[in-house]
């Protein structure tokens, strides 16, 4: 597909003067730049992997009453500073 686009002159230089040293037209690198572009989640933010872990039944099964964070807070320490003997 044709398009026009309007571009500051010393980047359309600069684009000249890469396209051929890679020895590829104007048109072919700013297609490929925009390919790049593309594949970056808008806002430059990549999705992080989400797990939501629940108490009893169904997903994943904690022994930790969660509902309680005292408990929970106990049983890092426990586990964190053993008791010596």
């Amino acid at each position: 597909m044709r398009t026009t686009i309007s571009l500051d002159d010393r980047l359309l230089e600069k684009l000249k003067a890469r396209a051929a040293q890679s020895g590829t037209s104007v048109s072919r690198l700013i297609e490929q730049a925009i390919h790049l572009m593309m594949r970056i989640p808008p806002h430059g933010k990549k999705e992080e992997a989400f797990e939501l872990v629940t108490y009893g039944a169904g997903g994943r099964f904690s022994t930790r009453n969660i509902d309680k964070t005292s408990s929970i807070v106990e049983a890092e320490d426990l586990e964190r500073f053993p008791q010596r003997r």
